[in-house]
């Protein structure tokens, strides 16, 4: 199995970060559990810092590789 499969929380902050980061409101999360939604809305609130600072496309690489790891 697949770390990804495993750990649905981290995948949930990946996923929302990636929302926050393409301008995507958050009403778009698509998660019903509410633990697994709130992780998805603190990974859409620190993309939308990030896409409101300027670290979108090459400057934000850095931080998706710490989203992920």
């Amino acid at each position: 199995m697949k770390r990804q499969k495993r750990d649905m929380y981290a995948r949930a902050y990946k996923r929302g970060y990636m929302a926050g980061v393409s301008g995507k409101s958050k009403d778009s999360c698509p998660l019903d559990q509410v633990e697994v939604r709130q992780e998805w809305l603190n990974g859409w609130r620190e993309g939308r810092t990030d896409h409101w600072e300027g670290m979108t496309g090459v400057s934000g690489i850095h931080k998706l590789a710490n989203v992920t790891a």
